[in-house]
């Protein structure tokens, strides 16, 4: 009994048709008429009842039925089982991610990543959560790490919050300190008159910074704007102004910088991993993803 044979066969049941059954698996149908005829002097029994525009099945067929499509089920389940294996050893996934997250969540888990899966290749974006989610939607990347709510919500993304981190404000130590020298913590009222180093337009955290100041009634003063998280941080070591960043970055990229916490309510955001709802995330993504789950 040979699996080709069980294909065919399994064909002509649903179809009840020679000719269609072998159209439907792209044989010839006089090759398709004999493997079947092959299969039933295999099993010693005839597998249909062949009258002239009537194709039936017989009590044999139709106890093979379920057991030749389970069969090729399986087969198909053990074909994509081998392929995913194949995909953790060689491969790429496409992350998007704010500059922010690259700097500070992203290093070690893609390193623990890259130990476990070093065939893999990471391609990562950087942009802000409005062009990442642009570029899910049009299949350019597998997975986005997103700042929630998303600008403009899209049903056909799937969200899964991550984590929700604090801002701190950075300043320069050479600096006078936001808020005087004796406080440990920072009210964003206490940075009306402070000088500002700015992140460009469409970057998440000067949208939520600019928020923040206008809700306590002033509009924020900018000595230096435009910039990327790495300029950002460079800025504000030479002394140029403030900046409100993300803890994790803050932790990361301390040296030099003096990190002062907001007071409560503080500042937060919402950190989602993102991917398309009509497409499922090739493995070597999902197994990212659940790292990234799981940290």
């Amino acid at each position: 009994m040979q699996f080709q044979q069980l294909q065919y066969f399994v064909a002509v049941a649903e179809t009840r048709h020679f000719t269609r059954a072998a159209d439907l698996v792209h044989v010839a149908q006089p090759s398709l008429s004999q493997q079947i005829k092959a299969l039933e002097r295999e099993l010693g029994a005839d597998l249909f009842q062949r009258a002239r525009g009537n194709i039936t099945l017989t009590d044999a067929g139709e106890a093979l039925l379920p057991l030749a499509r389970r069969i090729l089920a399986d087969a198909d389940t053990a074909r994509h089982e081998v392929q995913e294996l194949v995909q953790l050893r060689s491969g790429r996934v496409r992350l998007g991610a704010t500059p922010s997250l690259c700097t500070g969540l992203l290093p070690d888990v893609l390193r623990a990543f890259h130990d476990r899966y070093p065939g893999i290749r990471l391609l990562i974006e950087e942009g802000g959560s409005h062009d990442l989610v642009r570029e899910l939607a049009r299949g350019a990347l597998d997975l986005a790490l997103v700042v929630l709510p998303l600008p403009t919500p899209s049903p056909a993304l799937t969200t899964v919050e991550l984590l929700r981190e604090d801002l701190v404000v950075v300043s320069s130590p050479e600096a006078s300190a936001p808020g005087g020298p004796t406080r440990r913590t920072v009210r964003i009222a206490d940075l009306e008159g402070e000088r500002l180093v700015m992140f460009r337009h469409g970057y998440d955290l000067r949208e939520l910074t600019v928020a923040a100041c206008r809700a306590e009634g002033f509009e924020p003063d900018f000595a230096v704007e435009g910039g990327e998280m790495d300029a950002v941080l460079g800025f504000v070591r030479a002394g140029l102004g403030v900046a409100v960043v993300p803890r994790m970055v803050a932790a990361r990229s301390g040296r030099g910088l003096r990190v002062t916490p907001l007071a409560r309510p503080g500042l937060h955001r919402t950190i989602a991993l993102a991917h398309r709802s009509d497409v499922a995330p090739p493995r070597a993504a999902r197994e990212l993803q659940r790292m990234l789950l799981e940290r």
